[in-house]
Parts: structure tokens; sequence; C-alpha cells
């Protein structure tokens, strides 16, 4: 029974593996704390320019 229960074990742990490495990953991109001041800073700028052309 022993050694049953390490087959499997270690089966199963082959098939968890496997499948995560299939599985999308839900988890975004990181983005560096540097790279967020850059994006909020072209957002800033950007939106003025977007009013001014809407009025």
């Amino acid at each position: 029974m022993n050694r049953k229960k390490k087959i499997n074990s270690i089966l199963q742990k082959r098939l968890k593996k496997i499948n995560a490495k299939v599985a999308p990953g839900s988890k975004e991109k990181y983005i560096s704390k540097a790279e967020r001041a850059k994006i909020a800073e072209q957002e800033q700028q950007a939106l003025p320019n977007e009013s001014a052309i809407t009025e």
C-alpha cells in the first residue's frame, strides 16, 4: 500500500505542475514604480490636450 501511495503522489505532483504551466496566468505583468510614474505623467499630459480638442 505504501508503494502505491508514493507512486500516486508523485504522479499527482507531476500532473499538478503540468496543469499549472498550461493554465493561463491570472497575474498582470509587473510594472516598476518608475514605469508607473512615466505612464501617469504621459496620461496627465494627454488629458489637457484631449479636453482642448473637444471644446
